[in-house]
Parts: structure tokens; C-alpha cells; sequence
């Protein structure tokens, strides 16, 4: 294995020779752990980077065209853009522990205090959005949770759907629209 390119190596990958990642693993585990170590700039987040990176090239569809560079420069994207979308899972996890932090609910007005009017409008705002939502189906819902609640980045719910990043990225914003020109329906109504 030791004399074949990184591109014949990714093709005996692709045909799951255990051993051609094993050599791709000892050529590039260290470029990629110390840039993975760079983004993250903490060591187990790194060795979680390359461990996802090397289990990627092993399990993803996606190939590597020689014609369009060179192999660690396609590995180091691939590790770039796994560490943002790490980054990003560790940011809105850190935000989700915020919002149920104790504190957090200690500071949240009394119901009591709060004016009638004011309790109008948060009434009327929910039965505005659940008005919107009922004009999606629950595949967009799903789409919508999945995404703003639960945190999935789209290369997540390319994977999670089964279908492209593009085909994604495009249901995402077809839902949004329909929900804004639902709510904007809705609130032109007030």
C-alpha cells in the first residue's frame, strides 16, 4: 500500500479495504489532528475531529477528484468544515444548558406582574404560530425542530434525510417561506 496515491487509496477505500484507510490514517492523522487541534484548540475535540474525518472517508459517498487538488487539501476542508459543524453542536448545546440553568428561570417575570394586554399579545402570538403551523406538513415540522430545537446542522439532516445538502438547504427555506407568509397573513389580521 505504501507505494499507491492517496487517489487509488480512496478508490480501495471506497471498496472498504480496511487497510487502505490505514495507510491514508498514518500518511494524514497528524495534519489533520493538528488542524483539527487548531479550530477546536482543545485535544479531545481534536481526536474526536479525526476519529469523524477518518470515519467519514470510510462511510461517506463523496469522492476525491485528483483533478481538483491535492488530497490533504480536500482531507483539510473536510476537516475544517467538520470541526465548524462541531463547534457550531457544542455552541447551541452550551445555550440549550443555559436556557434550563436555574438562574436563568429565576429571573423569568411572574405571569402575575405581567399586564393584560401583554398577555393578550404572547396569546395571540401562539395561536399565530400554531395557525402557521398548521399549514405545513409534518415533514416540515420535522425539518423545522430538527434544525432550530434540536440543533442539526444541515450536513446533519442531509445525512439524517437521506437526501443532498442542496435538496436540504432548499425544503429548509421553502418551509420558511411559507411560514412567514403565514404569519404575516396572520398578523395582518391583528
Amino acid at each position: 500500500m505504501l507505494h499507491l496515491s492517496d487517489g487509488e487509496l480512496m478508490r480501495l477505500v471506497k471498496a472498504k479495504r480496511r487497510a487502505a484507510l490505514s495507510e491514508l490514517y498514518d500518511r494524514y492523522a497528524s495534519l489533520v489532528y493538528s488542524f483539527a487541534l487548531k479550530a477546536m484548540r482543545e485535544e479531545s475535540a481534536a481526536r474526536e475531529v479525526v476519529q469523524t474525518v477518518f470515519l467519514r472517508l470510510w462511510t461517506t459517498e463523496s469522492e476525491y477528484d485528483p483533478e481538483k487538488g491535492a488530497f490533504s487539501s480536500w482531507l483539510v476542508t473536510i476537516t475544517r468544515n467538520i470541526a465548524i459543524d462541531r463547534k457550531r453542536r457544542i455552541r447551541r448545546e452550551a445555550e440549550r444548558q443555559a436556557e434550563l440553568a436555574p438562574e436563568r428561570w429565576e429571573r423569568i417575570p411572574d405571569e402575575t406582574n405581567v399586564s393584560p394586554e401583554e398577555l393578550a399579545i404572547q396569546s395571540g402570538m401562539r395561536q399565530q404560530i400554531r395557525t402557521a403551523y398548521r399549514h405545513l406538513s409534518a415533514q416540515q415540522i420535522a425539518l423545522l425542530e430538527h434544525f432550530y430545537w434540536n440543533g442539526y446542522s444541515l450536513s446533519e439532516l442531509s445525512k439524517l434525510y437521506g437526501q443532498p445538502l442542496g435538496t436540504v438547504k432548499h425544503r429548509l427555506h421553502q418551509t420558511l417561506k411559507i411560514l412567514r407568509r403565514h404569519l404575516t397573513a396572520e398578523g395582518e389580521g391583528w
